[in-house]
């Protein structure tokens, strides 16, 4: 990443600000990706209880990052609905 030239002190301080809000909302990103993969790998695997207990751990995660406004609450809602209904479904496999 390029090196910002502040010219002012409070432009300064907003840069460093911007710095290190950017790579905890990175972080936040990351975990709520490796959770939904997680969900994914178990469904995929065809282990039903792996998968429900992935879910069960995913959930949290998306709905406090949908409260934190990391993502938006109509794609957690979406997230969490595709990932139980494919966890249910194999329940009939």
């Amino acid at each position: 990443m390029r090196a910002l030239m502040a010219n002012t002190k409070s432009a300064e301080k907003r840069a460093h600000q911007a710095t290190a809000r950017r790579a905890q909302n990175v972080t936040q990103r990351s975990k709520v990706r490796s959770a939904v993969r997680k969900v994914v790998a178990a469904i995929q695997s065809g282990n039903k209880a792996e998968a429900t207990k992935a879910l069960l751990a995913a959930t949290p995660i998306i709905d406090a990052m949908a409260r934190k406004k990391m993502i938006h609450r109509n794609k957690a809602a979406r997230h969490k609905s595709r990932l139980a209904r494919q966890a249910k479904a194999m329940a009939g496999k």
